[in-house]
């Protein structure tokens, strides 16, 4: 089939005349409206049958893009059509189009497929479409999906968008494998705005690649169908990951982005602003974010076998600011994130956290979080014993100036510890325990150096030892010979001049003991101070 010399459609096509007006609309370069003016009947999503006064057939519109008649002089060529009833199979697979693409307010009656296909720029704006195929999509600019229904999934696999993918307030049921949006290895060169979406299946970014911004602000992803609602291990954004609140485009949540491609309308919640919703497992796992992932007043709704998994993610900024789940786990096992952002309310209890290997440099905490319930927190993520948690916290309050704070959380780790210790270990644990802390309060040593001097000088002026040699022996001195006998390694020539007996003796034994327990536990303590120095 091919055109006229004047640009005219072959007449073996035999225009109906919505197409003839998308025909010449084309070679203008302007909008082909087919709209019949009432709001309910033009709805692309409503219930109202549109008549053949507004189909045009895809095999015209494949036509039009891939052979691409000859523009009017002074103009450029492109297909802008609106209200249009597309009957069909749009398949456009490997082709390439050269012209701009814009459809408004249009209906799909079969899929769209656009595998292996290269645009400059393709816009769907409020489309119903039962499927879109573009596995290996290319665009030298813009893909735009804003507000359409796509009742069978969107795949997206290893797509190349050349600037924006934009596809907020997009409405996308779950294709034949449970997944809503599959874009596994998708690159896009600058934004992925995707706010206020709604996701009924897996939304699936395996290994995808954004180049600025991933925003996913006020969407709500479910998937009842499988375990996770969003599926991204290995994903890639330059900037900053958002699962934040949003709002129209004059709310203090706007991402600042204008309609029609933007967020336009109060969205189905029926709010102006409505907060990140996940219903299912999130996998972030592997993920690398060169600014922050932020979780401000997210909500996330888990089974107890599903997962917030952040293993192994490299970030500047963790902000976890969400509403607490109340089943299935967060897990941070491995991840490494300079600043920590968080509040005590977010974070979900005993059982609920896993973080084994986290590794996190600066804590700035929203609203009060005291240090006892910083302890809690991290037994909550340390189910047995573990004592990195406790080190990485003593680490992070040390470098903001903490140091009391620091050897607070050092010393629950060693009661912690201890728990684990057969029964003598738990008991000499307790005694370091009582008197100086495991070294950790040495103020306590001096205080019962200082009492323990004070009663042995007081029962050896009344009980004083007879000299081992006489003519040998040093002025008697009780409270030079009790100093003696509790300081070990010192030698004051006291504790071996005298030969104490009876009771005298069992105080000296006392005295030599209770000194070495003391001796040592400051002296461990001081080693440990010495190694984390």
């Amino acid at each position: 089939m091919t055109e006229h010399e004047d640009g005219d459609a072959p007449a073996d096509l035999r225009l109906t005349s919505a197409e003839w007006s998308m025909w010449q609309a084309f070679r203008n370069g302007s909008t082909c409206e087919l709209h019949v003016g009432d709001p309910a009947r033009d709805d692309p999503h409503g219930q109202h049958l549109w008549g053949p006064e507004r189909r045009v057939r895809a095999r015209v519109v494949a036509l039009l893009l891939l052979e691409s008649p000859h523009a009017q002089p002074g103009r450029v060529a492109a297909l802008k059509l609106t209200g249009a009833y597309i009957t069909d199979t749009l398949d456009l697979a490997g082709g390439t189009i050269k012209p701009f693409v814009e459809l408004r307010d249009c209906r799909f009656e079969a899929e769209l497929v656009l595998p292996e296909s290269r645009f400059t720029t393709l816009r769907l704006v409020n489309c119903a479409i039962p499927r879109v195929e573009a596995a290996r999509l290319h665009t030298e600019g813009d893909l735009h999906l804003p507000r359409c229904v796509v009742q069978s999934g969107v795949r997206l696999t290893d797509a190349q968008i050349g600037t924006d993918l934009l596809l907020n307030q997009i409405v996308v049921h779950k294709d034949r494998q449970g997944r809503s949006i599959m874009a596994d290895g998708m690159t896009v060169a600058q934004d992925l705005q995707a706010e206020m979406i709604e996701s009924y299946g897996e939304l699936s970014l395996r290994g995808a690649t954004v180049g600025v911004t991933l925003s996913l602000r006020g969407s709500r992803l479910s998937n009842p169908f499988g375990r996770r609602a969003l599926n991204a291990p290995q994903l890639t954004v330059e900037r900053t990951l958002y699962l934040t609140p949003a709002g129209l485009a004059n709310s203090p949540f706007s991402s600042g982005v204008t309609p029609p491609y933007g967020i336009a309308h109060t969205p189905s919640r029926g709010t102006r602003m409505q907060r990140f919703e996940c219903e299912g497992g999130m996998r972030l796992d592997d993920g690398r974010f060169g600014d922050a992932i932020d979780l401000e007043d997210a909500r996330f709704v888990m089974e107890s076998d599903q997962e917030l998994s952040l293993r192994r993610i490299q970030t500047p900024e963790l902000r976890f600011l969400g509403e607490r789940p109340q089943r299935g786990r967060v897990v941070l096992s491995g991840a490494r994130v300079v600043t920590l952002v968080d509040r005590s309310a977010s974070w979900p209890g005993l059982g609920g956290l896993w973080m084994a290997g986290f590794a996190y440099e600066t804590l700035v905490p929203h609203g009060r979080f005291p240090l006892t319930v910083r302890l809690r927190w991290v037994a909550a993520a340390t189910p047995e014993y573990a004592p990195e948690p406790y080190e990485m916290l003593a680490a992070a309050l040390r470098r903001s100036g903490e140091d009391a704070d620091a050897r607070e959380v050092l010393l629950a780790k060693q009661r912690r510890r201890r728990e684990t210790l057969p029964l003598a270990g738990k008991a000499w644990g307790f005694l370091q325990d009582w008197t100086v802390a495991y070294g950790y309060r040495p103020g306590r040593a001096a205080v019962w150096m200082a009492i323990l001097w004070a009663i042995g000088a007081a029962y050896f002026a009344g009980s004083p030892p007879p000299p081992l040699k006489p003519e040998e022996a040093p002025v008697w001195n009780p409270y030079l010979y009790a100093l003696d006998l509790l300081l070990p390694v010192v030698d004051l020539n006291q504790g071996t001049a005298w030969k104490p007996a009876g009771g005298a003796q069992w105080v000296a034994a006392v005295l030599i003991l209770a000194g070495w327990v003391l001796a040592t536990t400051v002296a461990a303590g001081a080693s440990r101070l010495l190694r984390r120095q």
